[in-house]
């Protein structure tokens, strides 16, 4: 059980004293950045779902047209 306590305490004193935390205007401005390329990317999935849906279907229809 001491080794336990003694882990946390390590544990507490390595995020406390040792660690290198950003500054409040890093993590911002890296939230924007992710923010942003995360609506570039989700617009870009948007899209070309829409072209290979409208493909598809486009191709479904030739093909049944075909067979009619």
């Amino acid at each position: 059980m001491s080794s336990l306590i003694d882990f946390l305490k390590g544990s507490y004193n390595e995020f406390r004293h040792k660690v290198e935390w950003p500054k409040w205007s890093d993590l911002q401005s890296s939230t924007i950045v992710v923010t942003i390329a995360t609506v570039i990317l989700a617009l870009f999935t948007f899209g070309v779902d829409e072209l290979f849906s409208k493909a598809i279907s486009n191709i479904i229809g030739m093909l049944i047209n075909l067979f009619n």
